[in-house]
């Protein structure tokens, strides 16, 4: 491994976020292979169940992200 993090090393800033987004995006094409713990399950159950209760407290993405953008 400390082989591959010396390659990782040699790469511009900009060479190591394409590597890692590549990566990501091979990892995100197989949800099914990323493991969840239980504890994660059940937040995310929790998360639903709270949506589906209340659906009108939630904020569309389209509207959060130019207030986070603007800070």
């Amino acid at each position: 491994m400390s082989r591959h993090l010396a390659a990782f090393d040699q790469l511009s800033a900009a060479e190591r976020i394409r590597l890692l987004q590549d990566l990501w995006d091979e990892i995100a094409a197989d949800p099914e292979g990323v493991p969840v713990t239980d504890a994660q399950r059940l937040e995310l159950d929790r998360r639903l169940q709270d949506h589906r209760a209340n659906p009108d407290a939630s904020v569309e993405w389209a509207e959060v992200k130019p207030r986070l953008l603007s800070r």
